[in-house]
Protein backbone atom coordinates (compact mmCIF):
# COMPACT_ATOMS: atom_id res chain seq x y z
CA UNK A 1 0.00 0.00 0.00
CA UNK A 2 0.92 3.41 -1.30
CA UNK A 3 2.05 6.27 1.38
CA UNK A 4 0.01 9.35 1.58
CA UNK A 5 0.62 12.57 2.72
CA UNK A 6 -1.92 13.88 5.11
CA UNK A 7 -2.69 16.64 2.21
CA UNK A 8 -3.13 13.70 -0.26
CA UNK A 9 -5.78 12.37 2.17
CA UNK A 10 -7.53 15.50 3.09
CA UNK A 11 -7.44 15.89 -1.06
CA UNK A 12 -9.40 12.99 -1.51
CA UNK A 13 -12.09 13.01 1.11
CA UNK A 14 -12.46 16.48 0.12
CA UNK A 15 -13.21 15.69 -3.42
CA UNK A 16 -15.23 12.43 -2.65
CA UNK A 17 -17.63 14.40 -0.56
CA UNK A 18 -17.85 17.29 -3.47
CA UNK A 19 -18.77 14.96 -5.76
CA UNK A 20 -21.37 13.79 -3.14
CA UNK A 21 -23.09 17.02 -3.39
CA UNK A 22 -22.83 17.29 -6.93
CA UNK A 23 -24.60 14.56 -7.71
CA UNK A 24 -26.88 15.02 -5.06
CA UNK A 25 -27.55 18.28 -6.43
CA UNK A 26 -28.98 16.42 -9.52
CA UNK A 27 -30.85 13.83 -7.46
CA UNK A 28 -32.87 16.35 -5.72
CA UNK A 29 -34.56 18.38 -8.29
CA UNK A 30 -35.56 14.96 -9.75
CA UNK A 31 -36.57 13.50 -5.71
CA UNK A 32 -39.11 16.76 -5.73
CA UNK A 33 -40.50 16.06 -8.80
CA UNK A 34 -41.61 12.50 -7.93
CA UNK A 35 -42.41 13.35 -4.83
CA UNK A 36 -46.33 12.28 -4.07
CA UNK A 37 -46.60 14.73 -1.21
CA UNK A 38 -46.30 18.15 -1.34
CA UNK A 39 -44.23 18.61 1.84
CA UNK A 40 -41.90 16.32 0.82
CA UNK A 41 -41.13 17.93 -2.50
CA UNK A 42 -40.67 20.96 -0.19
CA UNK A 43 -38.21 19.37 1.78
CA UNK A 44 -36.55 18.00 -0.74
CA UNK A 45 -36.19 21.45 -2.50
CA UNK A 46 -35.37 23.20 0.89
CA UNK A 47 -32.34 20.14 0.89
CA UNK A 48 -31.40 21.50 -2.55
CA UNK A 49 -30.44 24.76 -1.46
CA UNK A 50 -28.54 23.81 1.67
CA UNK A 51 -26.47 21.42 -0.54
CA UNK A 52 -25.50 24.36 -2.97
CA UNK A 53 -24.40 26.19 0.13
CA UNK A 54 -22.21 23.03 0.82
CA UNK A 55 -20.35 23.11 -2.30
CA UNK A 56 -19.86 26.82 -1.76
CA UNK A 57 -18.42 26.70 1.01
CA UNK A 58 -16.10 23.49 -0.48
CA UNK A 59 -14.79 25.72 -3.46
CA UNK A 60 -14.36 28.16 -0.51
CA UNK A 61 -11.97 25.82 1.32
CA UNK A 62 -10.04 24.53 -1.86
CA UNK A 63 -9.77 28.42 -2.32
CA UNK A 64 -8.34 28.67 0.80
CA UNK A 65 -5.63 25.36 1.09
CA UNK A 66 -4.79 25.64 -2.76
CA UNK A 67 -5.39 22.54 -3.25
CA UNK A 68 -6.76 21.17 -6.80
CA UNK A 69 -9.78 18.32 -6.34
CA UNK A 70 -9.31 14.88 -7.68
CA UNK A 71 -11.92 14.29 -10.49
CA UNK A 72 -14.32 11.51 -8.88
CA UNK A 73 -17.32 10.03 -8.31
CA UNK A 74 -18.43 8.91 -4.72
CA UNK A 75 -19.50 5.49 -4.85
CA UNK A 76 -21.08 5.63 -1.99
CA UNK A 77 -24.06 8.75 -3.25
CA UNK A 78 -23.48 6.59 -6.55
CA UNK A 79 -25.30 3.59 -4.84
Amino acid sequence: MARQSLKDVFVHLLSDVYSAEKQLVKALPKMARAASDPALSEIFNSHLEETKGQLARIDRVVEMCGVTLKRMKCAAMRA
